[in-house]
C-alpha cells in the first residue's frame, strides 16, 4: 500500500507543476488554486507514504515520478523538445526509480 500511495502522490506532483506552469506566474486563479491544493495533498500522501518507506527511497522515488511526468506533460501538452539526449535522461530516471523499488524489495 506504501507504493500506491507513493505513486499518487508522485502523480500529483505532476499536476501541480504543470498547474504551475500553465497558472503563468501565478496570474491565473483557477491554476494557482490547482497548484495549492495538488502539492498540499501531494506532500501529505508522501508523508503518509515515508510512515512505512525509507526516506532515502521515497523521496527520490517520488521526485522521479515527478520528474519524469513533468517531462512527458512538457513534450506532449507544451510542445516541448523529445531529443534522444533527453528521453535517454529520462530513461535513466526511470531506471533509478525501479532500482529503489527492486532493493526495498
Amino acid at each position: 500500500m506504501p507504493w500506491i500511495v507513493l505513486a499518487i502522490s508522485g502523480c500529483l506532483e505532476v499536476v501541480w507543476a504543470t498547474a504551475l506552469k500553465a497558472s503563468d506566474g501565478f496570474t491565473k486563479p483557477l491554476y494557482s488554486v490547482i497548484v495549492a491544493v495538488a502539492a498540499f495533498v501531494s506532500f501529505w500522501l508522501l508523508a503518509y507514504a515515508m510512515k512505512s518507506l525509507p526516506l532515502g527511497t521515497a523521496y527520490p522515488v517520488w521526485v522521479g515520478i515527478g520528474a519524469v511526468g513533468s517531462f512527458a506533460v512538457g513534450i506532449y501538452a507544451f510542445g516541448e523538445a523529445a531529443s534522444p539526449m533527453r528521453l535517454a535522461s529520462a530513461a535513466l530516471i526511470v531506471i533509478g526509480i525501479a532500482g529503489f523499488k527492486l532493493a526495498e524489495g
